[in-house]
């Protein structure tokens, strides 16, 4: 196997809304921008992305999306809305878009740590 190249992506998030941030994060991390693309091998790039608490939110995600949380008990659904998250980590929320956007597969967790969130 060759050795593996990674640039780092510096991303600006001021004005953009998450979700179409999320969606070119996940592609560069995959690594679906290059041409030497394989499904089975982890060939995507760093992303560092700035300015996270100047996101824009178009109508009323921040007080009607919510985030659940099931610990395994009777009764142990937790639900937090999108507004409270972000008020704590702005980047938990595009954190929590670029995680599900990825495959849920073994190297998820390596390409999210790829991820670098500055505040």
């Amino acid at each position: 196997m060759k050795n593996i190249e990674r640039k780092l992506h510096k991303l600006d998030a001021s004005g953009e809304a998450p979700g179409r941030l999320a969606t070119k994060i996940a592609t560069i991390l995959r690594g679906k921008n290059k041409p030497e693309f394989q499904p089975h091998m982890d060939l995507g790039d760093i992303v560092e992305v700035a300015n996270i608490s100047e996101m824009k939110f178009s109508g009323k995600k921040l007080e009607q999306r919510q985030y659940h949380h099931y610990s395994g008990y009777l009764g142990g659904l937790k639900s937090k809305k999108m507004g409270e998250v972000f008020a704590n980590d702005p980047g938990d929320v595009l954190y929590r878009a670029v995680r599900e956007m990825l495959p849920n597969i073994k190297l998820r967790t390596a390409m999210l740590k790829r991820l670098i969130i500055k505040k």
